[in-house]
């Protein structure tokens, strides 16, 4: 953990340092006190609400994603996978369309109740039929909810040219347009919805040996795969409403984690939201790094990432539905 925060705080310092402008370090130092008197202080100043903004939401969908894996018991889970970003997508495009909604305040609640709405659906449609909500029929059902929610998406916006060039940018996932008040807007709900998935931690334990020998030890397996679905949710819903639907980081995130912390989701939900937050920031600065003086959006770059991770998981696993 102390390694990993490290590594994090190495990565925050070069993301403020790098972007299309050379900045030295007196502007960084200055940037960081507040001046804004030079091109390379005015330049540090944008990026540093930028840089929290992706070590939050970096670190809210690697909890999420640790959490739901959990939940699920199915490796393949992930808020992207899931469709459980994409739902949150959908319920703010509505509310932009429909309800003329503009507030960001207004932004994280829909989401919220979009994510929720979209985890339900999933898991009752991968419940249906033999065998229940099995690993490949959760990745199935959510990959099909996912695509029906962009098709939906692309519907709603065509017909508006007054919204459709916000909203395109806004779904690709990205923290470009990040500011103080929009993360002072959305910290306290992840931070809600971390302390939720901290508290059901040790109960994901249990859940791991099956539901049946939990019962018999004395968990409430409804109550806790219910509480940490809502911790999942909030952190899902209040990072999409702010940075877009960003894939992968909660799927690639805990694989790794595993490898280097265990199990044990007392460590692994921490461990997951400080690596969550490490390759967000530096999947931005590469973004900036690569398409110099442009840049690319960091949904596209996670997306890079973790594609073929998804398939080498999938590979892996050998899926027995197959």
């Amino acid at each position: 953990m102390l390694l990993a925060l490290v590594v994090l705080a190495a990565l925050v310092l070069l993301s403020v340092a790098v972007g299309s402008r050379p900045v030295g370090w007196s502007d960084i130092v200055a940037g960081l006190g507040g001046a804004s008197d030079t091109l390379g202080e005015a330049a540090v100043t944008k990026r540093i609400p930028r840089t929290l903004l992706a070590v939050v939401v970096g670190a809210a969908l690697g909890a999420a994603g640790a959490v739901l894996q959990g939940v699920t018991r199915n490796p393949l889970a992930d808020p992207e996978i899931l469709g459980v970003n994409m739902g949150a997508s959908l319920a703010v495009v509505i509310g932009i369309a429909w309800f003329g909604m503009s507030t960001p305040s207004s932004f994280v609640w829909v989401a919220i109740a979009g994510a929720a709405a979209a985890a339900v659906f999933v898991y009752t449609v991968a419940s249906l039929g033999r065998g229940g909500a099995t690993p490949l029929k959760l990745a199935l059902a959510g990959t099909a909810t996912s695509a029906a929610f962009a098709s939906f998406i692309t519907a709603l916006v065509l017909p508006r040219g007054d919204i459709s060039g916000n909203v395109r940018s806004w779904q690709i996932g990205g923290v470009g347009g990040a500011s103080f008040e929009t993360i002072r807007l959305v910290v306290p709900f992840l931070l809600i919805g971390f302390a939720v998935c901290l508290l059901t931690s040790r109960g994901l334990n249990t859940l791991a040996l099956g539901d049946d020998v939990a019962s018999a030890l004395g968990e409430r397996v409804a109550l806790t795969r219910a509480g940490a679905a809502v911790g999942a949710v909030m952190l899902c819903g209040a990072s999409t409403a702010v940075a877009g639907p960003i894939g992968f980081v909660g799927l690639v995130i805990p694989h790794l984690c595993r490898l280097l912390v265990g199990v044990d989701h007392r460590w692994l939900v921490p461990f997951s939201a400080v690596a969550g937050a490490a390759l967000l920031t530096a999947a931005d600065v590469a973004g900036r790094i690569v398409a110099r003086p442009s840049e690319i959006d960091v949904g596209i770059v996670t997306a890079l990432i973790g594609a073929p991770f998804f398939i080498h998981i999938v590979r892996r696993q050998k899926v027995r539905e197959l």
